[in-house]
């Protein structure tokens, strides 16, 4: 009775850990961002930048990543998100331009796409909906979420999405203020590299790791923007100079899977984790992504080992 016993255990055990896997995807993984089945092109335009998709044409439209929507709405503007960090989108182009009745200089392309601040303008120049508007967006998402038995689709401009016009305070920072730190009472116990880079080094960032798989090789913390040098804190903790941008959270090629190297997982919304809400078995996935970043909230942090499920 004890080996039947024991079997169904472990049957039951390999059942529930191949349940959290994926097996034979079903839809391409850039989900919605295939955008009507024009994939790639949609956001990367082969030829002419803005204008191949019926945008305006700017100078130095597309000469970046060939970038195929419309940037020059956000030229100039400052856009303030939650905790007051803030980011203003300079002028890509090479001659000043009037924005909103306000003239704004000419910067230039930054020198890489990987520009955190290129990056945050990239993504709202379909995300926006206030200043940018693209059309033949639905501004919600096409995943639903269930909360209570209430089921609705999330808003994804944000710029316009029910509140105020023009009110980006109710989302997450971005931008060269929006840094992940170590130490304190508030972060994980990890390093702050002279690249800016974050090591989880100290014995509880160490078991998140294990528990949460090797974030800072796949997850948000290997996707910060890394600015050379480190700048000292308060009470002895560490303020990285990496910061925030939108493609720290949300892997904008990926709507449905993450590979942790180990293994893929469920995601949702482009997520840059594995983040498995709708999981009937309580998951906690959703809790762990945060805390990639968020050391102060996690299990470890509070002397508990709890695995992601």
């Amino acid at each position: 009775m004890k080996r039947i016993a024991l079997l169904l255990f472990l049957v039951l055990a390999v059942a529930s850990y191949a349940s959290a896997q994926v097996s034979s995807p079903t839809q391409d993984v850039l989900g919605a961002h295939n955008v009507y089945g024009r994939g790639c092109v949609a956001c990367h335009a082969p030829h002419s930048g803005a204008a191949a998709n019926g945008g305006k044409t700017s100078p130095n439209s597309g000469n970046l990543a060939l970038w195929g929507q419309d940037l020059s709405p956000l030229y100039g503007q400052t856009f303030t998100f939650a905790g007051g960090a803030a980011i203003t989108i300079p002028n890509y182009g090479t001659t000043a331009v009037t924005v909103g009745g306000v003239p704004v200089a000419a910067a230039g392309l930054p020198a890489s796409a990987q520009d955190g601040t290129f990056v945050v303008a990239a993504c709202l120049s379909c995300h926006d909906g206030n200043l940018a508007k693209v059309g033949m967006m639905k501004g919600t998402t096409v995943e639903t979420v269930t909360i209570n038995g209430a089921t609705f689709n999330p808003p994804t401009l944000l710029g316009n999405d029910t509140t105020t016009p023009g009110n980006y305070q109710n989302d997450h920072p971005v931008g060269p203020t929006a840094n992940p730190g170590c130490g304190g009472p508030y972060n994980w116990d990890c390093t702050v590299n002279a690249d800016g880079s974050i090591s989880f080094t100290g014995p509880n960032s160490k078991q998140f790791i294990a528990d949460y798989f090797d974030v800072t090789a796949t997850g948000p913390i290997a996707a910060l923007v890394q600015v050379a040098g480190s700048t000292p804190g308060f009470a002895g903790s560490v303020k990285s100079n990496s910061w925030i941008t939108c493609t720290t959270c949300h892997d904008q090629h990926d709507m449905l899977y993450f590979n942790t190297g180990a293994a893929i997982k469920p995601t949702h919304f482009f997520v840059r984790g594995w983040y498995n809400p709708g999981n009937t078995n309580t998951s906690n996935s959703a809790a762990q992504f945060c805390r990639s970043c968020h050391g102060g909230e996690s299990n470890e942090m509070h002397g508990q080992t709890v695995p992601t499920t």
